[in-house]
């Protein structure tokens, strides 16, 4: 006779009823149950490590103390400040630069000198051929005393958001130029 055909003997006990719990579906529960616990112990960190810096609010950009309103002219005046930033969990303090100037109208406006072409940094009167405008050295780049672009650029100069308190000139982020958009 073959091994399938032999017929088994009954449990001396009879089959568990449905309240019991066999040895083996308690083991499997047990070793299932723990199996999740330290897989959800190392799984959820990560998740968080990933999604932590998404759920941060980011606030309105901050204004940073530049300089006394009675010391900006019509001349573009560079100024550099530092800004603290944070990306992620890495918290570093950044160097810019800023050209402030005074309108026609005495409103004071500052535009941020990297250049619209390929990112170099424009200067200010610069160039002997070429009075009163800024002028990047890289490929050549000219901009008009408001950021209107010139030459090469295909873009006017970018400029920051002003705020004047106290007698101060407070910068916040950089926004495209309205200044030029004026002049054309």
């Amino acid at each position: 006779m073959s091994s399938h055909e032999e017929e088994q003997e009954p449990h001396p006990q009879g089959p568990p009823s449905l309240k019991e719990m066999s040895r083996r579906q308690f083991l499997t529960y047990t070793l299932g149950g723990a199996t999740a616990f330290m897989g959800a112990g190392a799984v959820l960190p990560m998740i968080r490590f990933a999604v932590d810096p998404i759920l941060h609010k980011k606030g309105e950009g901050e204004f940073i103390k530049i300089a006394e309103t009675s010391k900006i002219t019509d001349e573009p005046q560079e100024f550099t400040f530092e800004l603290k930033q944070q990306d992620g969990w890495y918290a570093s303090t950044a160097t810019l630069t800023a050209w402030i100037r005074k309108n026609e109208s005495g409103e004071i406006y500052a535009l941020s000198p990297i250049c619209k072409h390929l990112g170099c940094t424009v200067r200010w009167n610069n160039n002997k051929s070429y009075p009163d405008e800024y002028h990047c050295p890289c490929h050549g780049a000219r901009y008009t005393k408001v950021g209107k672009n010139l030459e090469v650029a295909p873009k006017p100069l970018d400029q920051y958001k002003t705020k004047i308190d106290g007698g101060w000139v407070y910068l916040g982020d950089i926004v495209p130029n309205t200044e030029a958009k004026k002049e054309a």
